[in-house]
């Protein structure tokens, strides 16, 4: 079995702290053999670490968090970035016509500004003739959620519809990468595409930290990160 995490931030997002290289070389450490950058509304990390995969050995799906008006989404599979703000709807649309995928971001978790989809909103793009069809997955574990019972309700929510559960990590530094991990059939990204569509993805928990450790390890990687990157401006 495979093991994917399709849910990672590098410094192309806001609140990102690792580097592109960085984020690989960890993914090789823990064994991955899948990752999607998935920085905030941008892709131009994912494309950094497509040209960089075959020098670590992990297959890198380009993705995006894209901030919808009515909660996070991830897509994957995409070629150009996609305008924040639509309608999930709209954003799933845009996402089939690059023939990419799309999977709902820790959906009803709460915390920290974090703008999350709703089972209503869900549905209503499932019954969507168009954009049903981008949306083939829901993440029914995120290793560093913060809102910790939304997972739990995620995973029944995710029980009552036909779509794939995903685990992953949503890791903002280095430190958290895999701690939430997909299963699937093979070892490329090919594989978990076709485990999507087929529904034979499964969630493996690698490893969790308090919502504490999570937060003040982020704010310390981050105090970091801005002081680096602030030498280098200098330099």
């Amino acid at each position: 079995m495979g093991l994917a995490d399709l849910h990672l931030h590098t410094i192309y997002s806001y609140d990102g702290t690792a580097t592109v290289r960085a984020v690989l070389r960890r993914a090789r450490q823990l064994g991955l053999d899948v990752i999607a950058i998935t920085d905030h509304d941008e892709i131009a990390g994912a494309l950094e670490a497509k040209k960089l995969a075959s020098h670590y050995g992990v297959d890198v799906i380009v993705g995006s968090e894209v901030t919808t008006a009515e909660g996070d989404l991830l897509a994957l599979f995409i070629k150009d970035k996609i305008q924040p703000g639509l309608s999930l709807i709209e954003t799933l649309l845009r996402v089939k016509d690059q023939g990419g995928v799309a999977i709902a971001a820790h959906p009803m978790a709460g915390g920290m500004g974090m703008k999350s989809l709703t089972p209503a909103s869900i549905l209503k793009a499932l019954r969507h003739p168009l954009a049903g069809k981008a949306l083939i997955g829901i993440e029914t574990y995120n290793g560093t959620a913060i809102d910790r019972m939304s997972n739990h309700y995620a995973r029944i929510f995710a029980n009552t519809i036909n779509l794939a559960h995903t685990a992953n990590s949503d890791a903002h530094i280095i430190d958290t990468i895999g701690f939430g991990a997909t299963e699937f059939p093979g070892s490329t990204a090919a594989d978990l595409l076709t485990a999507l569509h087929k529904r034979t993805t499964r969630v493996r928990k690698m490893n969790e930290w308090s919502a504490w450790r999570v937060m003040s390890s982020w704010g310390f990687r981050y105090l970091e990160s801005a002081f680096t990157r602030l030498v280098i401006a200098r330099a």
